[in-house]
C-alpha cells in the first residue's frame, strides 16, 4: 500500500498564495483556508518555509506572513527542499531472500535508477520559479 505525502504541495500552495499576494501580509488563517487543511499542519509548513528563508512571519494576534524574496528568486526546488518532503520514490524494506538473485540485488539496482529519477525531478523543479507557478495559476483563473 502506498502512502501519499503532501508536504511539498502544501508548501507550494502556501508559497503560491504569498506569491499571488506578493508584498502584502497574509494571515496563517487565510493560508489554512486556502489550503483547506488543518491550521496546525499549515503552520508547520510555514515554519519550514521561514526556516529556509523563503517566508517571513510575525507571530501573535496580528501575525502574518509574506515572501522573504521575490517570487522570481524562489525555485520550486527551494520550496521542495524546505518542505522536507521525502524523496519521490523509495525502495521497499522487505527482507532480502538470498536464494533469489532478484531479491538479493534489486535494492542496489533500483537505488541507482531511483537516484537518477530523483536528480531529474529536482532538476526540473530547479528550472521553475514560484513566479512561473503563480503566473500559470493566474492564467488558469482568467480562462
Amino acid at each position: 500500500m502506498s502512502q501519499k505525502n503532501v508536504q511539498f504541495t502544501v508548501a507550494a500552495h502556501v508559497a503560491a498564495v504569498l506569491g499571488y499576494h506578493y508584498g502584502e501580509d497574509v494571515t496563517s488563517a487565510k493560508l489554512a483556508g486556502s489550503v483547506n487543511a488543518e491550521p496546525t499542519f499549515v503552520r508547520r509548513s510555514i515554519a519550514k518555509l521561514v526556516k529556509a528563508g523563503i517566508v517571513s512571519a510575525t507571530r501573535g494576534k496580528n501575525g502574518a506572513c509574506t515572501l522573504a524574496r521575490a517570487p522570481e528568486d524562489i525555485s520550486l526546488l527551494d520550496i521542495y527542499r524546505a518542505s522536507e518532503a521525502p524523496a519521490a520514490f523509495a525502495i521497499h524494506s522487505y527482507d532480502v531472500q538470498p536464494v533469489c538473485p532478484i531479491s538479493d540485488h534489486i535494492k542496489d539496482s533500483m537505488g541507482v535508477v531511483l537516484d537518477d529519477a530523483q536528480a531529474g525531478f529536482e532538476a526540473r523543479l530547479a528550472a521553475r520559479s514560484l513566479a512561473e507557478l503563480v503566473a500559470d495559476i493566474q492564467q488558469r483563473d482568467q480562462a
